[in-house]
């Protein structure tokens, strides 16, 4: 598995964040969907990984700066033909290794409530995270968990 910087302009990235955000949305109503399409991913606080089995997509991942010791972890998602090998557990190591790398201290997320995000709590549970109440610009939500580790 490589994993890379994607400057978010290829096909295959752009299918990938479409079927992201398709999903956030059969499973959460617009108010209380957080996901950020391509131009929110293209900002400057925003760091956007691809990760790639040659010129097979595997899945993706960004890491969000809050501030400088505060790190959001954004779009982890796994293309349905790669789910249960590993790609989202080698995301979060690359993603985790990458904050303390800039010396973040602390590291946050927002994921769904819904039974279909059960797969995302327990990988985040196995890293680590623990259930926390909202961060940044977050509210309470009933679609909404939050969670954060400390590095």
């Amino acid at each position: 598995m490589e994993i890379r910087v994607d400057n978010l302009t290829g096909d295959k990235i752009i299918g990938l964040i479409a079927e992201h955000l398709r999903g956030m949305a059969a499973d959460s109503p617009p108010e209380s969907i957080h996901a950020l399409d391509l131009e929110g991913l293209k900002r400057p606080e925003v760091t956007f990984w691809s990760v790639w089995e040659g010129d097979e997509l595997l899945g993706c991942g960004a890491l969000k700066e809050l501030d400088p010791l505060h790190g959001e972890i954004k779009s982890m998602r796994t293309s349905a033909s790669h789910l249960r090998k590993g790609v989202a557990k080698r995301v979060m190591e690359h993603i985790i290794q990458e904050a303390e790398g800039r010396g973040y201290k602390r590291l946050s997320l927002e994921t769904g409530s819904p039974d279909s995000f059960a797969p995302a709590r327990k990988l985040y549970e196995h890293f680590g995270f623990q259930y926390c109440e909202p961060f940044a610009d977050y509210i309470e939500d009933p679609y909404s968990v939050f969670m954060t580790k400390e590095l």
